[in-house]
């Protein structure tokens, strides 16, 4: 049973993570757990790196809000 249904910007912890929810679609969502600056100029426009974690919709009940 899914208590809440996470959305993109939702602020979420799960199990020992925390994160925002990045990406959203039907199967799974990813959640952001780092941003760091970008070292390397090999594509100008993408400043960041993300480091983001897949979760699957049968594990949507362990989020925390």
């Amino acid at each position: 049973m899914i208590l809440h249904n996470p959305q993109v910007d939702d602020y979420v912890i799960w199990k020992d993570l925390k994160g925002w929810v990045y990406f959203k679609c039907d199967d799974y969502i990813t959640i952001e757990i780092s941003v760091k600056d970008k070292v390397d100029n090999l594509v100008g426009f993408h400043k960041k790196e993300h480091c983001c974690i897949l979760c699957y919709k049968e594990n949507w009940d362990e989020l925390h809000y």
